[in-house]
């Protein structure tokens, strides 16, 4: 039944190999469950309990409209990024309460559902210049190896050179073992899976992350101190969790959402309309063109693309981000779209919606054994993106490196992603440089109307967030 529902031998995969990318998928993405969360806490309004099932909850509704809607293998969750520009800018700086937030975030899916039915964000699609299309899967490798990297304590700021490698220096004690042995967890996971990926063992990055963690809590008893008050953190109750949702932030965005009184008791309502326009603008724009790029290079990863270069059913996926945004809203979390950890999924062979199932189901399981997400380490996890990283850079060598008015863009499209820790920022970059470079060599012609749209747009969008 599944083979036939989702056509998994057609698209050339297996049901054991659909499943156990969907495991890796999901232990990738599993980190957002509690970064979403302790970023919503700080605003004190609502708890990390709250959110962590606000956030399982739009994660399960996300990724199983896209495995049934669009039969792709793409996991969605709360994006990173715009939940920092949520919780940070809107709120913090702005000053909109967090109910007043949501309200933009069921904007931002309203507008995403408008442009996905009338064929609209098809065309934005289609108007990027295939340069940059092409350099987006690079892109986005360097920018997941970047999170890996850093998410690994293996580069860390440094305020004169911004980022700089992490000491290793046990002898002349500038580090300590409890810094060093969770760095080298993540280099020997990451060794243990680019090992088993060339002997060909199947689901490579899941036994990499099942051995990696393994191998931490074994090193943890040489770390004085690692297992103090494990056991008391543990606890395998999911109600408190669940009454904290229902309290604190489901349907937030209806009952509380609309009222700006607080907010209009300091700004005038011209602030108000001002703040509402543009901050709307932002997060849809940026939850656009991530959910564009992160589509086209997971698929493009995975050989998913279809004759004519395109993401199959793309238009549905599409609408099953927002969809899945606005669910976000109702749930009491930050725009949900679709993640660029599922290419590490699809690099385990995941190839239809059956992953994207597999991943939904291991997220509600984590609603109710959230501890057990929480014994992944981030260190390990980091090994995952940092391999899926290299694999993804595969894609600049069918570039024509030696045309400038597109080698250009692309490489704009490539560094800017992980330079400004956004994806659609690289995006930005490359057709802004693409069109400028194109209208001054008098090529005009090779511009899509739409390209221009788009990069206003962008325009716009560095004007009203930055």
């Amino acid at each position: 039944m599944l083979e036939k529902y989702f056509k998994v031998k057609e698209k050339g995969s297996t049901v054991r190999t659909e499943i156990m990318a969907g495991i890796t998928t999901f232990m990738v993405m599993a980190y957002i469950l509690m970064v979403n969360s302790s970023m919503f806490a700080e605003l004190g309004v609502v708890s990390y309990q709250a959110i962590y099932i606000a956030t399982a909850i739009s994660a399960v509704v996300g990724t199983l409209l896209m495995a049934f809607m669009a039969n792709l293998p793409i996991g969605l969750a709360s994006g990173m990024g715009v939940n920092a520009f949520f919780v940070y800018t809107v709120c913090f700086t702005f000053g909109l309460s967090y109910a007043n937030a949501l309200v933009l975030v069921l904007l931002d899916g309203i507008v995403f559902i408008i442009l996905t039915v009338t064929g609209v964000r098809t065309m934005l699609f289609e108007a990027i210049p295939k340069c940059v299309r092409a350099a987006i899967p690079a892109g986005i490798g360097l920018f997941i190896a970047f999170l890996g990297v850093q998410n690994a304590d293996l580069v860390v700021a440094n305020s004169d050179t911004c980022v700089s490698l992490a000491s290793f220096n046990i002898l002349g004690g500038k580090a300590g073992w409890a810094e060093i042995m969770p760095r080298l967890v993540t280099l020997i996971a990451l060794i243990l899976i680019v090992v088993l990926s060339y002997r060909k063992v199947r689901g490579a990055v899941l036994w990499g992350i099942v051995g990696g963690s393994v191998l931490y809590y074994l090193l943890g008893f040489t770390v004085p101190g690692f297992y103090n008050g494990f056991l008391e953190r543990l606890n395998f109750n999911p109600f408190t969790a669940f009454a904290a949702w229902g309290t604190e932030a489901f349907g937030k965005v209806f009952t509380e959402g609309f009222d700006f009184s607080g907010y209009l008791a300091e700004h005038t309502m011209t602030d108000l309309i001002l703040i509402v326009l543009t901050s709307a603008l932002a997060m849809c724009l940026t939850d656009m063109f991530d959910t564009l790029g992160t589509l086209y290079g997971a698929c493009a990863r995975g050989k998913i693309l279809d004759e004519n270069g395109e993401v199959p059913n793309f238009e549905k996926a599409m609408l099953s981000d927002a969809i899945a945004t606005c669910m976000g809203a109702i749930c009491g979390t930050s725009t949900v779209s679709s993640y660029v950890e599922s290419s590490s999924g699809v690099a385990e062979g995941g190839r239809t919606g059956l992953t994207s199932v597999v991943t939904g189901i291991m997220f509600l399981l984590a609603m109710f054994l959230s501890p057990i997400a929480v014994l992944i380490p981030g260190s390990v996890t980091a090994a995952a993106l940092i391999y899926v990283g290299a694999l993804m850079m595969g894609g600049v060598a069918d570039l024509n490196w030696q045309d400038i008015s597109v080698s250009v863009p692309a490489f704009f499209t490539i560094v800017f992603m992980p330079f400004t820790y956004n994806i659609s920022y690289g995006i930005a970059f490359g057709l802004i440089s693409y069109i400028l470079i194109h209208l001054l060599l008098g090529k005009v012609k090779e511009i899509k109307p739409f390209g221009w749209v788009i990069a206003a747009l962008f325009a716009v969008m560095f004007l009203v967030s930055h």
